[in-house]
């Protein structure tokens, strides 16, 4: 009973580290995701801005551009006209380049939405990833716990079984103690020594 006892004992001890181990890869864990998911919203909302603005910024030109073919600009009003008359030929910007500008900054803008895409595509896996990293390590735990829970309890029971038979063991060491006098007492009573 004894060397169960510390067979056991030794078992809980090894089952207390693996779930303080555990404890610290899901907290290391939790830190970390927490950590990508800020940075992945963050992403996320500067890709939705910069979209947004390149859109203005394209719907911008092509304004401009619609009106330079009437000859007008990006000025505005009172200004513009005097533009307009101080001027032989007003600008009419790079007509045959337009869609250069406007080119680009389409690409800019589709390289923003597949940042956008990637990015929520990206941090939908990993969040799934850590969900399944913690309810299988959640599981493991509760395992672990369970199979501690159940060696303590039989630690505990062999313990008092073992307590118990020393008590038993010393009572029964008593008697025969006991015995053992009193049969040396009436042994020279019994045994004829002559």
């Amino acid at each position: 009973h004894v060397a169960e006892s510390a067979q056991l004992s030794e078992e809980l001890t090894a089952l207390s580290d693996a779930l303080a181990e555990l404890r610290k890869e899901q907290s290391e864990a939790s830190k970390l995701r927490g950590e990508e998911k800020a940075i992945n919203a963050q992403t996320v909302a500067d890709a939705k801005v910069a979209q947004v603005a390149v859109e203005k910024a394209t719907k911008v030109l092509k304004d401009f551009y619609a009106g330079a073919a009437g000859g007008s600009s990006l000025l505005q009003g009172g200004i513009a006209e005097e533009m307009k008359q101080a001027a032989k030929d007003p600008y009419t910007g790079m007509q045959s380049e337009n869609g250069g500008i406007i080119g680009f900054l389409e690409v800019v803008l589709s390289d923003f939405a597949r940042l956008e895409a990637e990015t929520s595509t990206s941090e939908d896996s990993a969040a799934s990833a850590y969900e399944a990293f913690m309810d299988e390590s959640n599981e493991d735990a509760a395992v672990k716990a369970t199979e501690s829970k159940h060696k303590t309890d039989k630690k505990r029971d062999i313990d008092a079984e073992t307590e118990s038979l020393k008590k038993e063991l010393d009572l029964t060491q008593e008697e025969l103690n006991a015995a053992n006098a009193y049969y040396d007492k009436l042994k020279p009573d019994c045994v004829d020594n002559g």
